[in-house]
């Protein structure tokens, strides 16, 4: 991992200069691109292993952005200010290395879900195919979840929203813009995985879940065909209960996913959703093999993963 360096690099949205973690591949063939994002609560100095291991084994260029640290600041949490960052950490690797333009990918869970999210319905321009993991597709929505289960991210989409959603109508208007189901229409121009354990948004395995189901599959329904939505009656009884109900049946197993077993899957147009038998995590080698088949003059490859070489990647905050 030594291999792994910090740049300063320009952002245009303000003129400033942003940190994040790189590799530049080597050798004078063009390389794919991989954009990792960090979580709710940290920067880009956060452990990115799990997506950086990848990328170095297989001379990947790679880039982990700040895009603005915690998202608890006006700054941060989606802002216009993020997006731009996120499109110049790409704009900064097209320059400092040789990037394959058909092969540049986008992955993140929790709060970098929520970017993953973000990003491919603001910017779908940018990426050949997005992952991403236990995602909040709507801001408003989450704040609301996360009082109800007295989880601290609702103080923080205050502080990042100038106020309470559910009660001021600029935070609400902020917390719409922030909002990845806001721009959603626009992500159907490109290959777009959601993935979150069934467990998350409740106590599971010691830990507090963050991110009801409901968030991903509102994400994925709004991409869907309509007679591929899973309905309100259904997602309501996924996320409270913890279970898929039996009339959709047991789905086809993927080895990707062998130590987290598929639970739920369905594609639609460009767009899949994945339920897998865990809580708030982020299975990185799954959705890093899924990436690493998709190619933008080619046609989207939906079959099942590889046995994956690593584990699960705990979230947290």
């Amino acid at each position: 991992m030594d291999r792994i360096r910090t740049i300063d690099y320009h952002c245009s949205f303000d003129n400033s200069l942003q940190k994040a973690k790189c590799f530049i591949a080597g050798g004078n063939e063009p390389r794919p691109l991989l954009v990792a994002l960090h979580t709710w609560s940290y920067t880009y100095e956060q452990d990115c292993t799990g997506y950086a291991r990848y990328c170095l084994d297989n001379n990947w260029n790679f880039i982990f952005p700040h895009f603005r640290g915690p998202n608890w600041t006006p700054p941060a949490c989606g802002s216009d200010a993020v997006v731009a960052d996120i499109a110049d950490a790409v704009a900064y690797m097209k320059h400092a290395a040789i990037v394959d333009n058909d092969r540049v990918y986008l992955i993140g869970g929790s709060g970098g879900g929520h970017c993953s999210l973000l990003m491919a319905s603001r910017r779908p321009d940018l990426w050949t195919a997005v992952s991403a993991w236990c995602a909040i597709s709507d801001v408003a929505a989450w704040h609301d979840q996360c009082v109800e289960r007295e989880r601290g991210y609702a103080e923080h989409i205050e502080k990042a929203c100038g106020g309470d959603p559910s009660k001021d109508a600029s935070a609400r208007e902020e917390a719409l813009k922030r909002s990845p189901l806001t721009y959603m229409g626009s992500a159907s121009r490109v290959l777009l995985d959601i993935s979150t354990g069934i467990h998350d948004g409740h106590d599971f395995a010691g830990r507090n879940g963050s991110v009801p189901v409901s968030q991903s599959f509102n994400a994925f329904n709004a991409l869907a065909k309509p007679a591929d939505r899973i309905s309100p009656e259904d997602v309501a009884f996924i996320t409270k209960e913890q279970k898929i109900p039996e009339k959709f049946g047991p789905p086809e197993a993927d080895p990707a996913f062998a130590k987290n077993p598929v639970l739920f899957r369905r594609q639609s147009n460009l767009a899949r959703i994945t339920i897998f038998e865990g809580g708030h995590d982020c299975l990185p080698d799954a959705g890093l093999e899924w990436l690493a088949r998709q190619h933008r003059k080619k046609a989207p490859d939906w079959t099942k993963g590889k046995p994956a070489a690593g584990g699960k990647m705990e979230l947290g905050q």
